[in-house]
């Protein structure tokens, strides 16, 4: 079993606490083969910012044994981090752990040196203050969550579900992970390159009109799809339209497709035994060779490797 653990410490906030407890805390039985032996480490007596007792049957030195650590968002960011929290998760990095922070969570990590020289993200409210104490951290308060292997940071409170619910992804599949996403009642997949808010300088109405044509764009992913075709059907100009488009998800709309194509081609490789060239077509993306250099380097591995891997059909 893959052993993630949840560093509790004293006034913790709730909701970025019961994140990681709700997605990996709980048997999921028919969703898939394995789940996640999962546990909550506190030193005693540890309350959560509510007031809650954490009833948790681990120190925080068994974070050293997991396999995957998540860190929910600190109680503040003034002081110093508790200095057996930094040295845990400096263990835990050290024996190979996958470290995860939601939210403020990112200051310990910064605070045990595991974001020197590293991208991370944080509550864009508070990046400008880790940017200032920790200035080796590459900061990017523009994202949702950003994926550098082994240390993964998100932005503030639902952006931490969407890092967890990415996690899944990685670990158990696309299908699995837009399953669990239904259960949840939250969009299956928001890329991490998504903003964080919108902008204010665009309106409600204008970012509530892309849905529409974001939902005709998914049913369409096989056919040529450009800007000037996305612009026409949502009645603007093209300029307009990618104004818009970047300013609601921090992304370009061919961008945007790019990443909708490939996690749709990986449902495909999990779901179906269709040939890689009629799942580069079905997807959008052309030929085998162009759907294997983008899923290559936006995946990590090539299709034929992540269909050995997440297929049910081979399970």
């Amino acid at each position: 079993m893959h052993k993630l653990a949840v560093a509790v410490t004293e006034g913790v906030p709730i909701f970025e606490l019961a994140i990681p407890c709700e997605v990996f805390g709980y048997e999921r039985p028919g969703l898939a083969d394995w789940w996640y032996d999962f546990r909550l480490c506190a030193p005693a007596g540890t309350r959560t910012a509510a007031g809650f007792a954490a009833d948790a049957r681990h120190g925080l030195d068994a974070l050293a044994e997991a396999d995957t650590v998540v860190i929910p968002a600190c109680a503040n960011v003034v002081d110093d981090q508790p200095s057996d929290l930094v040295e845990a998760i400096r263990a835990a990095h050290d024996n190979g752990a996958r470290i995860v922070s939601l939210c403020t969570g990112a200051f310990v990590l910064a605070a045990a040196g595991l974001l020197d020289g590293r991208p991370a993200t944080t509550h864009w409210m508070h990046a400008d203050q880790l940017r200032h104490r920790y200035p080796k951290v590459k900061v990017d308060a523009s994202v949702l969550y950003i994926d550098d292997g082994d240390i993964l940071t998100s932005a503030g409170t639902a952006a931490g579900l969407d890092l967890c619910l990415h996690i899944v992804r990685a670990d158990h599949g696309a299908a699995v992970a837009s399953a669990l996403a239904k259960r949840l009642v939250m969009p299956a997949h928001r890329p991490g390159g998504q903003a964080q808010y919108i902008d204010a300088r665009v309106s409600v109405h204008d970012a509530a009109d892309l849905g529409p044509l974001l939902d005709w764009a998914r049913r369409r992913l096989h056919e040529p799809l450009t800007v000037p075709t996305l612009a026409r059907r949502a009645n603007v100009t093209p300029r307009t339209l990618i104004r818009r488009f970047h300013a609601t998800t921090g992304t370009t709309p061919m961008a945007w497709l790019r990443g909708i194509r490939i996690d749709h081609a990986r449902e495909l490789l999990e779901t179906t035994s269709l040939p890689v060239d009629q799942i580069a077509q079905r997807s959008g993306l052309g030929s085998p060779a162009n759907l294997r250099h983008h899923f290559t380097r936006v995946v990590g591995v090539p299709p034929t490797t992540y269909r050995r891997t997440f297929s049910a059909t081979t399970r």
